[in-house]
């Protein structure tokens, strides 16, 4: 009997053949472990109405972890347009399921680190290494929206706003309402998890990240929840800063910087922003956390335009593998992974078409699993 369940799923698009790719890798590092398929995606959403289906929220609940690939999400209008003629005009409305995955099994960290590997030639500066804690559940992301928004709501908002023109005076499809939703009791664990992290790898600094001096409701409370717990490890040093002002100084100087901790919506920019600096999407990973279950994934999208091609970069896919190793205990293994991923870009004669090469994504997988 393996000795881990992991949820396999794949996802649009270049999905399957990034997990295809890590799956090569994990074989030959000698992972003892029974993979179980779900649907998830675009696919279930036109065939089902529903991207993220029951089954597949069955399966994760009996996983020790998962790897998830990629998922293609489009607008509203042109999700309710592809869905199967007999599920249209039935009221069914698109919701991403990595969002929905998130909140359903409270996955409440997106740990994300950004390492510049020695020798990538899409290094914005070697030596890089940085880590993102991002809120994963609340915030911007909560799914709280309104298009049209309810005659209810738009009174309460004429009661409570005072800067802005009465609402009710538009009409329901003239505005829209998207609720940025943060807790105290949210914002804490989060900033726990960030420094926690950052006093067992040795980090000497955790930086806040927020608009407080504009938002000053939700940030406000993610900004004082942080400093709260910052009193439980003066071990760890603690600055914060304003979102776009991070984005302007990482780029001077990404040296001054070494943990990140931010609410959802500042926590997907910001790393992007520092996922390209150590060479773009397709060396960032992803962890979806939670108490019981996690969840780990590359960070691009399903790019379908390379869809079949064997083409794309799977590094990301092996390094969200390399962390789920991590995450089930298994560091030497995990260490091992990640030395045969630097050693291959450092040798760079396996560099797919972002790196500026012409190897495939199989026979990337080929080279770090070779190391192996």
């Amino acid at each position: 009997m393996a000795r881990y369940t992991v949820g396999w799923l794949p996802g649009d698009g270049i999905g399957p053949e990034v997990l295809a790719a890590a799956r090569v890798v994990l074989d030959r590092l000698g992972f003892d472990a029974e993979y179980r398929e779900a649907d998830i995606g675009w696919e279930c959403w036109r065939r089902e109405g529903d991207a993220f289906p029951q089954r597949t929220i069955e399966l994760l609940k009996t996983v020790d972890a998962a790897l998830f690939g990629a998922i293609t999400s489009k607008p509203l209008g042109a999700a309710e347009a592809e869905l199967s003629p007999s599920l249209q005009g039935k009221g069914l409305t698109y919701r991403s399921p990595i969002v929905r995955m998130r909140q359903s099994f409270d996955l409440f960290v997106c740990l994300r680190p950004c390492r510049a590997y020695p020798a990538n030639p899409l290094n914005y500066r070697e030596g890089i290494d940085l880590v993102i804690f991002r809120e994963n559940t609340e915030d911007l992301y909560a799914g709280v929206e309104f298009r049209p928004v309810p005659e209810e709501l738009a009174g309460v908002l004429d009661r409570l706003s005072e800067n802005f023109a009465p609402f009710s005076a538009l009409a329901e499809d003239e505005y829209a309402v998207s609720c940025k939703l943060n807790t105290r009791a949210g914002s804490e664990r989060i900033a726990r998890e960030a420094f926690n992290f950052s006093r067992k790898r040795g980090r000497r600094k955790v930086t806040v990240v927020h608009k407080a001096n504009v938002v000053r409701a939700t940030d406000g409370m993610f900004l004082e929840s942080a400093r709260r717990v910052a009193e439980d490890y003066p071990d760890v040093m603690i600055d914060d800063a304003n979102i776009d002002a991070v984005c302007m100084w990482l780029l001077k100087d990404p040296f001054n910087y070494d943990v990140l901790l931010a609410p959802n919506l500042y926590g997907d920019i910001v790393s992007d922003l520092c996922a390209q600096m150590v060479g773009g999407l397709g060396f960032g990973c992803s962890g979806n956390i939670g108490r019981e279950l996690a969840v780990f994934e590359p960070t691009h999208g399903s790019a379908p335009k390379y869809s079949g091609m064997n083409k794309v970069n799977p590094i990301a896919a092996i390094l969200a593998a390399k962390m789920m190793l991590e995450w089930l205990g298994e560091v030497e293994k995990a260490t091992r992974l990640e030395e045969a991923v630097a050693a291959v870009i450092a040798e760079g004669t396996v560099r797919t078409y972002d790196m500026g090469g012409t190897s495939t994504t199989g026979e990337m997988a080929e080279a770090i699993a070779s190391i192996l």
